[in-house]
């Protein structure tokens, strides 16, 4: 019997250590877990990646220019860059080029290029909603579960209190003389048993706030307790405003994964008409923008008179006279100039543009088998989206049955507490009469306890559904 209590007590001193703490209630669960899980976080990352490809392939449209320089020294035989001619000398020299390209005409292949990015950018931010989505129904489904665990811990601690009440009730009786030691033994059975179910419900709640802590990304064991409202107070709208048929053509519209779904498709549309222009001609035009420079040296001659004057060999007949030629005398001086580098610059300087255009011929046939790879991308994900909407239609129409069924089965369960505690009370003033056995008696607290547990589990049964059925209409779960 001591053994007994001391358990309970260290079972309650190990509950009251994980519950009090600061509260925490389901919109701040779902706003932690929506800013710490690594999936969001990833998921943000591909968005910014796609972004990203979405403006490189917008910048694509324009007009590329780079700017290219060379520069070395070069011995012996070599050609001069500048005159094309051999020289013997050591030559350094440098080259300057600008190109420029930007493609005229390509079948709408960057046009459709970006239509895609911008498609799968779109995409991408709609696959976070996605994941915050599903993040919150599954926060808000392992916070239900903690609610109910709670519940059920509550209802198994009331019971093991009744129990020792009728304990130490019984305990005087017998000690009087006025009971039986048999009525004592039972009453200790039944509180053996209620304390083993109440451990095991503490224990739920532990296990239940461990699943959420890792939902959360919390350390286990970092301080934790949920703010439990009473299920009585949680909103939910009536099943009249749920009807299935309402609720599938809301979520059409309003859930993400089908819009994710969408914009997949039209997405790989775009890809189909990218793949279709690489077997088509393309135009480009390119222009160029070049000069160079050299250091070597270009000789100069210089011819200066002397006044002197010589025979050159020649005879020249005046009037039947001949007489000698006669040639002046020049100096001639040989000196070597180097041109400016400017000037090298301006006088080397050379321009062209033209037009390309690009026929594709045979290549392996990779344009081709490339384009109907993408048709059947196309219908690959149109079958994934009509899964998917069928599937969502389907979770639809159970869960609707399933909030039909749960609404039932909590009235229910709301007779059978009203029933279960009148038997009860009916039963304890028979058993303090001494006119019910203690079996008996202890049948009906059973039975009280059972319809207590019961109820408790059916109402958040069928607030999840209901609840379930608001997030597909896309209101998101709010408790």
């Amino acid at each position: 019997m001591k053994f007994i209590v001391s358990l309970l007590l260290i079972s309650s001193c190990i509950l009251q250590t994980a519950t009090a703490q600061e509260k925490w209630d389901l919109r701040r669960c779902v706003e932690y877990a929506l800013a710490n899980n690594i999936s969001v976080k990833q998921a943000d990352i591909d968005a910014r990646r796609a972004d990203l490809t979405l403006k490189q392939s917008q910048l694509s449209q324009y007009p590329t220019a780079n700017f290219s320089s060379n520069a070395g020294i070069n011995s012996g035989r070599s050609i001069n860059p500048t005159t094309n001619q051999f020289t013997q000398q050591q030559l350094f020299s440098s080259g300057f080029n600008i190109q420029s390209g930007v493609t005229v005409f390509n079948w709408f292949s960057i046009k459709n290029q970006i239509a895609a990015n911008q498609l799968d950018a779109d995409a991408a931010r709609t696959n976070i909603e996605k994941l915050r989505n599903d993040i919150s129904l599954n926060v808000a489904t392992a916070y239900l579960l903690v609610l109910v665990s709670q519940e059920q811990a509550n209802i198994a601690n009331v019971a093991v209190q009744q129990t020792l009440q009728n304990l130490d009730n019984t305990s005087k009786r017998v000690e009087a003389g006025a009971l039986p030691e048999l009525n004592l033994a039972e009453i200790e059975a039944q509180l053996a048993r209620d304390s083993s179910s109440l451990i095991s419900a503490q224990n739920s709640v532990l296990q239940n706030i461990l699943s959420l802590k890792a939902l959360l990304t919390l350390d286990a064991s970092q301080s934790f307790a949920v703010d439990m409202p009473p299920l009585d107070k949680i909103p939910v709208e009536s099943l009249a405003e749920l009807q299935p048929e309402v609720v599938y053509a809301l979520a059409m519209a309003n859930l993400p994964q089908q819009k994710l779904n969408d914009l997949r498709i039209k997405a790989a549309s775009k890809f189909v008409e990218v793949s279709k222009a690489q077997m088509y001609p393309s135009i480009t035009m390119f222009g160029n923008l070049a000069s160079n420079y050299a250091n070597n040296k270009v000789p100069v001659v210089s011819v200066t008179p002397t006044g002197n004057f010589k025979d050159n060999g020649s005879i020249v007949t005046i009037a039947g006279n001949n007489y000698n030629v006669m040639s002046p005398e020049f100096n001639t001086i040989v000196n070597t100039t180097h041109t400016a580098f400017g000037t090298q610059l301006k006088d080397n300087f050379r321009q062209n543009i033209g037009i390309g255009l690009n026929v594709p011929i045979f290549n392996g046939g990779s344009a081709k088998i490339g384009w109907k790879r993408s048709i059947l991308n196309v219908k690959s994900l149109e079958l994934v989206k009509q899964q998917a909407d069928l599937t969502l239609k389907n979770d639809i129409y159970k869960s609707y049955t399933d909030a039909v069924s749960s609404i039932q089965q909590y009235n229910a369960s709301l007779k059978g507490v009203e029933t279960a505690e009148k038997a009860y009370n009916f039963a304890e003033k028979r058993y303090q009469l001494g006119l019910l056995s203690t079996i008996d008696f202890l049948t009906n607290q059973n039975n009280l306890t059972r319809a207590k547990v019961q109820k408790a589990q059916a109402q958040v049964d069928y607030v999840f559904r209901l609840k379930l059925l608001e997030f597909y209409k896309g209101q998101g779960i709010k408790l």
